[in-house]
């Protein structure tokens, strides 16, 4: 184990030191200049920020590495339904867990060995968090697809009304869901975002229908695929398009309402656990707590002069 950590930190160093040496002392500007005879121009750099750097070598990292293309779309989904729409994502996630595959082993070896830990240990702990570093970048998108996708479930029946608003107000339905793209541009900034593809991708050349079911396949939001449903069939069969957004916001008023109600019919069996291991445990320590201390003080020293 010593013996791995010491080529893995000769290995890690030598990079670095390649890296810098490279970065701070080669001048290629010198050599170009001394070969060819010509003066090259300096390029005015616009100064980066050290993250955008570090995100930079992460993807360069995640380039080298092999991946499997039903894995890589996959992932480029998940990402575009998390919000990252930059086209290095998702080399981006596949360098970080290279990274932190590496990483945390290796700080995880140093801790248990300044611990003095058994081998087994060692080892369980080790390839434990080398698992861990493998699998949180793919959790940690997961967890930022489920909040994006709640933000927008959440602000899903405000865009509504104002489409209805919009629509009944003798706007047609392209310029309705331009207008609500920038109204809700600071109260919902993801649905704000989705509605402004849309209007971008009809500019496009996209049909209207292909433009709406991208959209419901970007967000993956069941209550978006339905709106996305609705608009289609009204589009399609030529009904009105201001009262099918007035029914369909309505039976999502009445779901929200059914599914509040669902919450507070589940809130009583969620507090019975709080209840019986933060708040009785306090009450017994109240309440009984001065008799058992009495009960010891005065009944123990009468039961042994009997």
């Amino acid at each position: 184990m010593d013996v791995l950590l010491s080529v893995v930190l000769f290995m890690l160093l030598a990079g670095l030191t390649t890296v810098l040496g490279v970065k701070l002392w080669a001048r290629p500007k010198a050599a170009i200049e001394r070969l060819t005879g010509a003066v090259v121009e300096p390029v005015t750099q616009i100064p980066v920020h050290p993250s955008l750097v570090f995100r930079d070598l992460v993807a360069r990292l995640g380039t080298v590495l092999p991946t499997p293309n039903e894995s890589a779309r996959k992932l480029e989904r998940q990402l575009v339904r998390a919000g990252y729409r930059h086209p290095q994502a998702a080399r981006v996630v596949y360098g970080a867990r290279a990274l932190l595959t590496v990483i945390l082993p290796i700080l995880a070896s140093i801790t248990v060995t300044r611990l003095g830990s058994a081998a087994d240990t060692k080892v369980l702990i080790v390839v434990g968090a080398g698992i861990v570093g493998f699998v949180a970048p793919g959790y940690y998108v997961n967890a930022r697809v489920r909040s994006r996708q709640r933000r927008i479930r959440r602000g899903l029946p405000d865009a509504l009304d104002l489409l209805v608003i919009c629509v009944e107000s003798g706007l047609g339905l392209d310029q309705a869901v331009m207008q609500a793209a920038k109204e809700l541009e600071l109260a919902h900034p993801e649905i704000s975002r989705e509605f402004a593809t849309v209007n971008l991708e009809m500019k496009a050349g996209k049909r209207r229908i292909e433009a709406m079911r991208n959209m419901a396949d970007r967000v993956g939001v069941e209550e978006l695929k339905k709106l996305v449903a609705v608009l289609i069939q009204a589009d399609r069969f030529g009904t009105g398009v201001a009262q099918s957004l007035r029914t369909h916001a309505d039976y999502m008023r009445v779901q929200a309402r059914q599914v509040a109600e669902e919450k507070a019919a589940k809130l009583g069996v969620k507090l019975v656990f709080p209840i019986f291991f933060c708040i009785l445990p306090t009450l017994f320590v109240v309440t009984v707590g001065p008799m058992a201390v009495r009960l010891v003080r005065e009944l123990l020293p009468m039961m042994n002069n009997l």
